[in-house]
């Protein structure tokens, strides 16, 4: 009794052209994606709209504007620590949006490393 293979297993050389020809695809459509991104600004405020930073796809701080009423030489420190939670928004943002444009193209597939 001979096994039968599910759609799209076996069928050899053609079928593993036309696997490669996809793979070949998604990588292409990934890396526009990327660039995509790359090109991106992302504005992320924290402290009530005291901080915002400005961050690109690549992950780039561009700016980081403060409002002059956070900035009291007697706190340092929670200035500090405002403009941390701000950054670290920032990049989460940028991973999310990452994370949304390229999971268009895998569709779902878990790709270990890609992001």
């Amino acid at each position: 009794m001979k096994a039968r293979l599910p759609q799209g297993y076996g069928g050899g050389v053609s079928n593993m052209n036309s696997m490669i020809k996809r793979a070949q695809k998604m990588q292409e459509e990934m890396a526009r994606i990327q660039q995509e991104l790359e090109q991106k600004t992302f504005d992320v405020t924290s402290g009530g709209g005291m901080v915002k930073v400005t961050i690109t796809g690549k992950r780039e701080i561009k700016a980081i504007e403060l409002k002059p009423e956070i900035v009291d030489p007697d706190d340092i420190e929670m200035l500090q620590d405002t403009i941390a939670a701000a950054v670290n928004e920032a990049i989460r943002k940028v991973d999310e949006e990452s994370e949304k444009e390229m999971s268009k193209v895998t569709q779902g597939l878990n790709l270990p490393g890609l992001f």
